[in-house]
């Protein structure tokens, strides 16, 4: 299970959705969204600024978080962004890899 950092902003008619049914009501929706694809949700905090939602959530494949970005965001309602998160061990296995690269003009 990966997790993965999400924000989240909501756009034109999901401004309207949100203030209808309220946060309770969309985080319930995130939760079975989530469930759809094995997934569940670690944490989720609502704030104000540039972001409107924010947390972490646990999604089995990339593949899985990816179909669940495309729909989301497909609503024209929500637009989403997540970020995969490493632990310190994956980023010490990270570190003991060599892959082949050449940097440009080299």
């Amino acid at each position: 299970m990966s997790k993965y950092f999400f924000e989240a902003n909501y756009v034109g008619e999901g401004i309207k959705g949100l203030l209808r049914e309220g946060g309770t009501s969309r985080r319930e929706a995130l939760v079975a969204a989530l469930k759809s694809v094995g997934g569940s949700v670690e944490s989720l905090y609502y704030a104000f600024g540039e972001t409107d939602v924010l947390g972490i959530i646990e999604i089995p494949e990339p593949s899985d978080a990816a179909a669940l970005s495309l729909m989301i965001n497909s609503t024209g309602s929500v637009t989403v962004r997540l970020k995969p998160l490493l632990s310190v061990e994956d980023l010490d296995a990270a570190t003991k890899k060599t892959p082949a690269y050449r940097a440009p003009g080299q």
